[in-house]
């Protein structure tokens, strides 16, 4: 599935490299557009997770009420979803449209002669057995060594000074190969503190009496948690991104300054449209 999806991304991104004759603004470009017709279904996403924090009250009221009448409960919970249009599993689908996309995305940048280029896999493997040394991505090697001879295994990665099919932790003697990584951690913190900035202002409005107080001990072991998180996410970003080239490097970091910036601007547009609710 990973490999039909991977095939199909792959003559849109080299559609736009023929474009730009340039791998990275390919990349860029590629991203922007992926981001641009998930839109709607991640503005969908967005309505359903405002819409299911508004019915947590009421949940929580049957959750009380049928607590010794589970089939009750059940019959109630459904008859509400059904009453807001809303299905228990209706936040499912993008998070599989988002692994889908992102695994099949990492297969393409992985390995560009077989889906962007759809190169003979038969010259693939030989150039392989022709590596001097053994990588993950031999394909970003391939191109990295016979590029320059064989134009049929030839991409321009030279994206702004620096070589795009380079490694890091093979090049740590050349600092130009940290830029990317140190600015995909960098977009990663920025997306993590604004995450938990959302989830912070959702849940101070959900804690001010009643038996919501309760409720305050587990949200500041979550936040503990989710504190944590922050600080270890950007360590692993920073740990993979050195053993990845900087072409798929580059698409990580484009991706988290576009889902910040998609953040940003839906969380704008939900406030106003809460004002004028009010």
């Amino acid at each position: 599935m990973f490999n039909f999806f991977a095939n199909v991304f792959g003559y849109l991104l080299n559609l736009l490299y023929m474009i730009f004759s340039n791998y990275g603004l390919a990349i860029i470009v590629f991203s922007i557009l992926i981001k641009v017709i998930l839109l709607p279904l991640t503005i969908k996403q967005q309505k359903t997770v405002e819409k299911s924090a508004k019915l947590q009250e009421e949940m929580k009221s049957l959750q009380f009420k049928y607590k010794n009448d589970p089939e009750k409960l059940n019959k109630e919970m459904m008859d509400m979803y059904k009453r807001e249009n809303m299905s228990p599993f209706s936040g499912c689908l993008s998070s599989i449209v988002q692994i889908i996309l992102l695994l099949s995305v990492f297969y393409l940048v992985r390995s560009p002669l077989t889906f962007m280029k759809k190169v003979d896999p038969n010259v693939i493997n030989d150039y392989s057995n022709k590596l001097e040394q053994k990588t993950n991505y031999p394909e970003v090697q391939i191109i990295k060594e016979f590029g320059a001879n064989d134009n049929n295994v030839y991409l321009n990665m030279n994206f702004l000074g620096l070589d795009l099919s380079s490694v890091p932790s093979s090049n740590l003697k050349d600092v130009k190969t940290l830029i990317i990584p140190f600015l995909y951690v960098v977009s990663s913190i920025a997306s993590m503190k604004l995450t938990l900035n959302m989830q912070k202002n959702n849940n101070s409005s959900k804690v001010e009496n009643g038996e919501e107080k309760k409720e305050e001990t587990e949200m500041d072991m979550l936040q503990s948690t989710n504190k944590s998180m922050s600080y270890m996410m950007p360590l692993m970003a920073f740990s993979i991104s050195l053993v990845a080239p900087l072409g798929l490097a580059l698409y990580w970091f484009m991706s988290n300054i576009l889902m910040i910036a998609e953040r940003i601007f839906l969380n704008i547009i939900s406030a106003k449209k809460n004002q004028e609710e009010a």
